[in-house]
């Protein structure tokens, strides 16, 4: 199924874009692939129900626009967790490990994070040529996730100091209604967080996911930051929305890749 098309459209972060020289990394959309239907185009998540041949060509051409002449794509299996892991290549079919948060020091080994609605994180310290990918939504975010990230990393040889991080599309405050339970899960692990929540409807709040992240990673030692300002709920041409999906009465939904390499 492969074919001679552009690479997808892609979005890269300034604050990671500085050092093309060292990496190559880049937040995809639903645009560019081959998938049809609710996974209609580029849905990179083999445990969605989509075709799985169509993933791996999504995944090819993912690669492909990643500048990886041979598609070398780790990708674990995500549950919210607060779990990092090193890769040191591919995982094969079906047994990759359940952790939030992957790195390495590998060049041409691609690190990809699967989202529709949390948010990914593409970390690197270009200085000691390690990398690292996250999915960071509120559960893993409180629980962790960026934290283990970064000393995963460090473990590796990684300087919080000179580490660059960058927040991909993901949703926005004024898309992310939330319950008590979760502004009371939030509050008590970051106290200091009670600004990130404006009212909502009756109980809801709307919640500063970005921010919050952006603070955590400022709490780590990290100065250079970037977020990017795409909602994945409001713009279902672009971006695979879970929210999207259940406000549609869609029963499933693709993921969105965002991907970090170090170059060989």
């Amino acid at each position: 199924m492969t074919s001679p098309l552009p690479n997808p459209p892609t979005l890269e972060a300034p604050a990671l874009k500085r050092f093309s020289l060292h990496i190559r990394h880049a937040f995809f959309g639903r645009r560019g692939g081959v998938s049809a239907g609710a996974f209609k185009s580029l849905n990179c998540a083999l445990a969605s129900g989509d075709d799985p041949d169509r993933v791996t060509e999504n995944r090819r051409r993912a690669c492909l626009a990643l500048g990886l002449a041979v598609p070398r794509l780790a990708i674990v299996r995500q549950v919210h967790s607060a779990r990092a892991i090193r890769a040191s290549n591919v995982f094969p079919v079906g047994e990759a490990p359940e952790a939030d948060a992957i790195v390495t020091s590998v060049p041409g080994l691609a690190l990809g994070i699967l989202t529709a609605d949390c948010a990914p994180v593409l970390l690197c310290d270009p200085h000691a040529g390690v990398i690292g990918a996250a999915h960071a939504g509120w559960r893993g975010a409180v629980s962790g996730v960026l934290e283990a990230a970064v000393e995963a990393m460090a473990e590796l040889g990684a300087d919080p100091a000179r580490t660059v991080a960058a927040i991909g599309p993901c949703l926005s405050q004024a898309s992310f209604e939330v319950g008590p339970d979760l502004v009371e899960a939030v509050m008590d692990a970051s106290p200091w967080a009670d600004h990130l929540f404006v009212d909502g409807r009756e109980d809801r709040k709307h919640f500063d996911l970005k921010a919050y992240l952006m603070a955590r990673l400022m709490r780590l030692g990290l100065s250079h930051l970037d977020a990017l300002s795409d909602d994945t709920l409001t713009e279902p041409g672009l971006y695979f929305s879970h929210r999207g999906s259940i406000s549609r009465r869609e029963p499933q939904t693709g993921r969105n890749l965002s991907a970090i390499t170090l170059i060989a």
